[in-house]
This record gives C-alpha cells, sequence and structure tokens, in this order.
C-alpha cells in the first residue's frame, strides 16, 4: 500500500478484508422453539420450513408491528392474514407518511447547532489523514475471548519496550495479524476518518484530549472487528472550516439524530402494546426506522 493509495482495511471500510477475516458471514439459523412460532399479535412472523437470522427476524416483526399500526390507522386496508406479508413501495410510503404525522421530532436552532459544532470540533476537521500500521486479533465465533486478549495484551507490552527491535511491529504482524495487511507488516497506507471503523477512527481522529501522537498506541484498540495494537507512522492535521461554512450540514445531522430517537420511541410504543410470542423486542430499530 502507498501513500498515494488511502487503503482503509482492517478498520471497516472493505479494502482491506479485515471485516471478511473476522467476522464471516452470518450464518441462517431457525428461529423460534420448535412448537412455537414466533408472532406479532397473532400474525406469524416466518412460513413452515422458512430460516431466517435473527437479525432478520426482528427486522419482519417491527415491519409487521407498523403494518398493524397503519392498518389501525385505516392508511392500510385490513388483511385476513396468518403470515406477516411482504411490504410494496406503496405500502411503506403510507407507513413512512404514518410516522411523519405521528412522530414529533424537535428542531435544533442555531444555538443549538454551534454548541454541538464546540463540543465535536475534531469530527469537522477536512483533509485530516494518518499513515496507520496494526496488527489485529480478530474475535470470531468460538474464540476464547480472554486468551486472546492476554496474546494481544503480551504484543503490545513487547513493542512499547524501549528495547523494542525498528522490525518487531513487521514480524508480529505478519505472524499475528488476522488482517490481510500482515504480509505488509501490518501497513495500511494513509487513511481518513472514512477509511475506518468507528471506533478506531475515535481514537485516531476524534479524541479531543487524546495525549497520543505519533508511534504505538499504548492500549490495545477495540472495535467491532476484533483488538488492534495501532501504529502511527505520520499525521496530516487538515483544518476546521468555520462554523457558519457548515452550519446547515450540522442541522442536517442534528435533525436526523432527533428523528431516529423519536422513532425509536415511537416503536417501543407499539413493542410495548403488542403481544409477542417467541420473541423478544426492545423497540430499538425497524427496516423503515433508521
Amino acid at each position: 500500500m502507498t501513500a498515494h493509495e488511502p487503503q482503509g482495511g482492517g478498520c471497516g471500510s472493505g479494502h482491506c478484508g479485515c471485516a471478511s477475516s473476522a467476522q464471516g458471514q452470518a450464518e441462517p439459523v431457525a428461529v423460534g422453539p420448535p412448537t412455537e412460532v414466533p408472532s406479532v399479535n397473532g400474525v406469524r412472523l416466518h412460513g413452515p420450513g422458512e430460516r431466517l437470522t435473527p437479525d432478520e427476524l426482528r427486522e419482519r416483526a417491527h415491519t409487521e408491528l407498523l403494518r398493524q399500526a397503519a392498518v389501525r390507522q385505516g392508511r392500510l386496508p385490513a388483511q385476513d392474514v396468518a403470515v406477516a406479508p411482504p411490504l410494496n413501495a406503496a405500502e411503506r410510503a403510507a407507513i413512512e407518511a404514518m410516522l411523519d404525522d405521528e412522530v414529533h421530532v424537535p428542531t435544533a436552532d442555531a444555538e443549538a447547532c454551534r454548541r454541538h459544532y464546540e463540543a465535536n470540533r475534531p469530527r469537522y476537521v477536512v483533509g485530516q489523514a494518518r499513515h496507520v500500521r496494526h496488527i489485529l486479533f480478530a474475535v470470531t465465533q468460538g474464540v476464547d475471548v480472554h486468551r486472546l486478549a492476554q496474546r494481544a495484551e503480551a504484543a503490545l507490552l513487547e513493542l512499547t519496550r524501549q528495547d523494542a527491535g525498528p522490525g518487531r511491529f513487521e514480524e508480529l504482524a505478519q505472524t499475528l495479524s488476522n488482517c490481510p495487511s500482515g504480509a505488509r507488516g501490518g501497513d495500511l497506507g494513509w487513511i481518513s476518518p472514512d477509511d475506518c471503523a468507528p471506533e478506531l477512527a475515535n481514537e485516531l481522529f476524534h479524541l479531543r484530549d487524546s495525549a497520543w501522537g505519533m508511534g504505538v498506541h499504548p492500549r490495545l484498540v477495540h472495535s467491532r472487528h476484533g483488538l488492534h495494537i495501532v501504529e502511527v507512522l505520520g499525521r496530516r492535521n487538515g483544518t476546521l472550516p468555520l462554523f457558519e461554512a457548515i452550519a446547515e450540514r450540522i442541522a442536517d445531522e442534528l435533525a436526523l439524530q432527533a428523528r431516529a430517537i423519536a422513532w425509536r420511541q415511537y416503536m417501543q410504543i407499539l413493542v410495548g402494546e403488542a403481544e409477542l410470542r417467541g420473541i423478544e423486542l426492545d423497540g430499538a430499530g425497524s427496516p423503515l426506522v433508521q
């Protein structure tokens, strides 16, 4: 990887392959106990022999809750169904219109936008980049996380000792890393905040008071892919735009956040009022409520 190629591997962007090596593909699993098909208010969530992942099952349950709410309000026609039906484009539009009418979304004023800007200045810096290399200890299904963490801590301790050899990081990356970048000594090249998983972006770019600059990070970095030993080889700090230049963007971001919170609260109400069998929901997500 060269400095001219902003590769984001190992960190969630998909260029490096860490996501696939660390997580793999979710296997479909049989849902619900054999004697009870999951249902929402008496409507089953899948047909005989149908197999869904847990996420797919929750998504279907939330969709069915919204469909039934729209039927109660007369926005969708009542149907005599035993199994949750799929939604077409017109039905989804009717549900989104229902949410727009039912859910109050507060609007952030200029003062709230400026407070957000001041509290999150590092997140709005443009042109910043880091030359990074890492060693990934992937957390996969069945792995002994305690032993994995011990191996990672031992490697980190070795690399942070004053007598660590100049080529030792590359050697350990080649022998220990579960990321394809290990073949290159863990080198990811120059990456920006958008090139890595949020957990790494936070450590590399967004921590306002972090004393960590160059060299090996003194702690393991935890991400959705596993445990990372991270070393920064170079920095481009970028510049912070004036508030006035990005005020509209910040207002849009806060509006999206407020909308997501309000919609989650609405879903929690629907979940609380529903009769659920064979499935547990917290109202925190929906295919239409993102």
